[in-house]
Formats: C-alpha cells, sequence, structure tokens
C-alpha cells in the first residue's frame, strides 16, 4: 500500500525518517485551517488532521494517508504559526516565564476506512525572556512557519528548561503514536 504524507513541514518527513518510513508522496492539503469560535486546542488539532488525511484521500483513493496540525497553546488560547514578526515577538513575549502545552493531532486514513485519529499534548517550559533574547530569536528568523513562533529543534532549544512528553510531539508528529497508527494501518516498520 502506498504511503501518502499530508504535510507541508518538512519535519515531519524528517521524523518519520527517524522510523524508518519513506512515504510515497509528499502533497499538502488546501484546507482552511481557521479555529472555529469556542473551539479547544486538542479539538481544533484533531479536526484539521482528520479534514486534511480525508482531503488527501478522496484525492488518492488507492492509498493511505497520513495527517498531522501541531499547535501551540496557553491555557485555551491557540497559536498558530505566526502571520509576520511583530505577531512572532507576542507569542514569544507571552510564552516567556511561563508553561504551555503543544498539541498535535494525527490521522490516518486507509482505503475503504475512515479516519483514525490520536492527539498528543507535550508541556513544555519557556524561560523568561529578556527583550533582547527575543529580538535575537526573531532576527534569527527561525520562528516562521512554527507553531507559536519557535523552534524545539533549533537554537530556541536554549530556552527550554523542561518539556513533559513526547519531545517529537513538540517538533510536529508523535512518533510513538505514529508507529502504533501506520503498524495498526498494516505497514510493516
Amino acid at each position: 500500500m502506498r504511503l501518502i504524507l499530508a504535510s507541508a513541514s518538512p519535519r515531519r518527513k524528517e521524523l518519520l525518517a527517524r522510523i524508518g518510513v519513506v512515504p510515497d508522496a509528499i502533497r499538502p492539503a488546501d484546507i482552511d485551517e481557521t479555529p472555529k469560535h469556542g473551539e479547544l486546542p486538542a479539538a481544533y488539532v484533531e479536526r484539521l488532521a482528520c479534514e486534511k488525511a480525508r482531503v488527501m484521500a478522496q484525492a488518492n483513493p488507492d492509498a493511505a494517508v497520513l495527517a498531522a496540525d501541531t499547535t501551540v497553546a496557553v491555557g485555551r488560547r491557540i497559536l498558530e504559526k505566526p502571520t509576520d514578526a511583530e505577531q512572532a515577538r507576542a507569542f514569544l513575549a507571552l510564552l516567556s516565564g511561563r508553561r504551555h502545552r503543544v498539541y498535535t493531532g494525527q490521522a490516518i486514513v486507509r482505503p475503504g476506512h475512515a479516519p483514525s485519529s490520536e492527539v498528543s499534548m507535550t508541556r513544555v517550559a519557556i524561560k523568561r525572556l529578556s527583550v533582547q533574547e527575543i529580538d535575537w530569536y526573531i532576527a534569527s528568523e527561525e520562528w516562521q512557519g512554527k507553531a507559536g513562533g519557535y523552534a524545539i529543534q533549533g537554537a530556541f532549544a536554549r530556552f527550554i528548561p523542561w518539556i513533559n512528553g513526547s519531545y517529537t510531539n513538540v517538533m510536529g508528529l508523535d512518533l510513538a503514536v505514529t508507529h502504533a497508527q501506520l503498524t495498526g494501518a498494516g505497514f510493516r516498520l
């Protein structure tokens, strides 16, 4: 069975390679990622992962589709990918000196089956950031395209003293969940 990764994230491809998975194709699903009014972070990422998987499965009915969505949450507030440097700066100021949660929804669809999905959550602490540290990180441009405006696997790691949960979840794919989903779908890993 062919496997399609419905994602625009190069990190997800890299993460899959860590467990020996090379998708047959990588095709991002074009869906509206706007949170619904009052939608909680876990429900939000699960909904998006399922929608991405369904859209891509309809276009590729002979393949299995793996899709994911990751968001950073401060309480009920969803911090998606910042649209510009000022929004990234505001996200980092909000995250500074506190703990937050990172949620990843993962869905897999096999031919003839409904999506199977799961949500992973990791708690992350960020040290209190100075204005200079935020300015330095914004200038690095590493924040671009990253939920919450930071990348745990990059230079921002120096500001994260503690996590509780899956490290790869914070990067965008909980590999333990991915392994279970793919083996459950019949892939031999």
